[in-house]
């Protein structure tokens, strides 16, 4: 009988979403646990992690976390925010990630044999749709347990597989001190 090979995986990470997520969970990540449960899974190919940096401040709360998924098998997609002043006239930030995130998906997916998602931005249902057409299987990571939930239905209801945040939080979470 001949061995099956094992999943081709690869882990895209909405940063600022997943933050979000696990801040309203009540919980912190611990990325290797995450690294080490999906690699347990899958043959995996990449991780990717996806935010926005404040270019030019002395400190960025961000840096030390990027600066360690860098060096730990993680590959980090950076952007400088931008800058804008709202209709009101306050000083606004913008970093939306989701162009990069959704590209990197399309590109690799000939490569793929499951693609993970951490993030509810309903904005890429229509990208997990498209990569689903190419044989990909994709799974959605985020949160039906807060409120308002982080997941958007449509992206949830699009998806192979929804995995809830909470539930994998006992195998990747930070122990609380």
């Amino acid at each position: 009988m001949p061995d099956i090979m094992p999943e081709r995986v690869a882990l895209f990470i909405d940063g600022a979403n997943l933050h979000a997520t696990a801040r309203g969970l009540h919980a912190e990540l611990d990325f290797r646990k995450l690294l080490e449960l999906f690699a347990a899974r899958g043959r995996l190919l990449r991780a990717l992690y996806y935010t926005a940096v404040v270019e030019g401040e002395e400190f960025s709360p961000v840096k030390p976390l990027i600066d360690w998924l860098d060096y730990n098998g993680f590959s980090v997609v950076t952007k400088p925010v931008r800058r804008f002043t709202d209709a009101e006239g306050r000083s606004r930030i913008k970093g939306n990630m989701d162009m990069e995130m959704a590209v990197d998906l399309l590109e690799l997916a000939p490569r793929l044999d499951h693609a993970v998602l951490f993030t509810g931005d309903g904005d890429f249902r229509r990208a997990v749709e498209a990569v689903q057409a190419r044989g990909v299987r994709v799974t959605v990571v985020s949160t039906l347990r807060t409120q308002p939930p982080q997941i958007a239905d449509e992206l949830r209801r699009q998806a192979d597989v929804f995995l809830d945040l909470a539930d994998l939080l006992p195998e990747i979470a930070r122990p609380r001190s």
